[in-house]
């Protein structure tokens, strides 16, 4: 499942992020690549931990946990803190996947990564390629998103970011450990969500509402993991 989670944050929020990001002191991206996908991948980032990279992943995770859409969708229970990446001119990222596990800088805990997420943070207009390519099931998506838009994606997909020509391309990105391990239940159960959410405003006396609900909450009971 390839979800559009819209303006998470303003263009004003945005412009404001984006003028302290170019201000930034940069790192090479490699240091949090695999060795697989280190030798594909040629950016900048923001190192973990930096003070920047926290108050934009702060920012982040209170929007998202107040958003029904990525709750419905994601059913999180861990999320590995944003990291803020750069690409400039000629920067890319080749095909690859995500590491499975990811685990925080200074934490003794892991982060299983269910689902991969960024958080656009140029006008897309500003700049030329950059497009995130999502190969899955789903087919081949190339993704280019407004200003504080956000792409949620399962982490088992094959993923590259096309070179970029002009500009510069800031982008924030995580991963979410869901209670539902499998994309197919966790897309099932969104289906269901949203059919009930709707159901819910159109005819909120149905009696079959009951079930529904009843069935969407002994699904989750069966896939869910604590």
């Amino acid at each position: 499942m390839l979800l559009h989670i819209p303006a998470l944050f303003t263009a004003d929020e945005v412009a404001r992020i984006r003028n302290a990001l170019e201000q930034a002191d940069w790192a090479d991206g490699k240091v949090t690549a695999g060795y697989q996908s280190a030798k594909a991948k040629h950016n900048l980032q923001l190192p973990e931990g930096h003070p920047l990279a926290k108050e934009i992943g702060s920012a982040l995770i209170e929007r998202l946990w107040s958003n029904p859409r990525f709750m419905s969708a994601a059913l999180p229970h861990k999320v590995f803190p944003p990291l803020v990446n750069c690409y400039r001119e000629g920067g890319n990222f080749g095909f690859h996947i995500d590491n499975a596990l990811r685990q925080p800088r200074g934490s003794h805990e892991r982060v299983r990564t269910d689902l991969s997420s960024t958080l656009f943070l140029s006008d897309p207009d500003s700049y030329d390629g950059g497009e995130l390519v999502i190969q899955d099931t789903y087919g081949v998506q190339q993704v280019k998103l407004s200003a504080g838009d956000l792409v949620l994606y399962p982490g088992t997909s094959l993923h590259k970011v096309n070179p970029v020509t002009r500009g510069a391309r800031y982008a924030a990105f995580f991963w979410t450990q869901s209670l539902v391990r499998e994309d197919s239940q966790r897309a099932l159960l969104f289906e269901m969500d949203n059919a009930i959410q709707q159901l819910t405003a159109d005819v909120p006396e149905h009696p079959a509402l009951l079930q529904l609900t009843g069935t969407y909450h002994n699904l989750l009971r069966r896939w869910v993991e604590v």
